[in-house]
């Protein structure tokens, strides 16, 4: 198997909705995702993908900013490997990938939430060299 990474273009991005769909419980709409993502690339936000061929198994969401606490940095979002190709290396490989892209454009720094219910994540992201800083909270209008 022979896997590139890249960033998407962003008249591409619907193409990530599947994997998307997967990641969480709860459920959006594709035609909600199509309208958000077509907003999404129009603010600090890039997609990278990784492709085995031409299909897209892999992908990451990122949202460019500069902190008062951190300086410039990366939020990642939506990161999520296909299944069939968990537990190979791949993810690690992936951000690795990430790290050097986010450096390249200025950024000291990756910050990331994680559903308190994904283990797996948890565990991943620790071993990544992530902290846990505090709580997200949300509160829908």
């Amino acid at each position: 198997m022979s896997f590139q990474f890249q960033i998407l273009e962003p008249s591409r991005i619907n193409e990530i909705i599947p994997l998307v769909q997967e990641l969480t419980s709860f459920k959006v709409s594709e035609a909600l995702l199509k309208e958000r993502f077509a907003e999404m690339v129009t603010q600090n936000y890039e997609c990278a993908v990784v492709f085995d061929d031409h299909k897209i198994i892999g992908v990451c969401g990122m949202w460019f900013c500069t902190r008062h606490y951190i300086g410039k940095t990366v939020e990642i979002d939506h990161v999520y490997i296909d299944e069939e190709y968990r537990n190979k290396g791949l993810g690690k490989a992936f951000l690795n990938w990430i790290y050097g892209y986010v450096q390249s454009k200025g950024c000291n720094s990756a910050e990331l939430n994680t559903y308190v219910q994904n283990y797996a994540s948890h565990k991943f992201y620790y071993n990544e060299g992530f902290e846990i800083l505090g709580y997200h909270f949300l509160k829908k209008f």
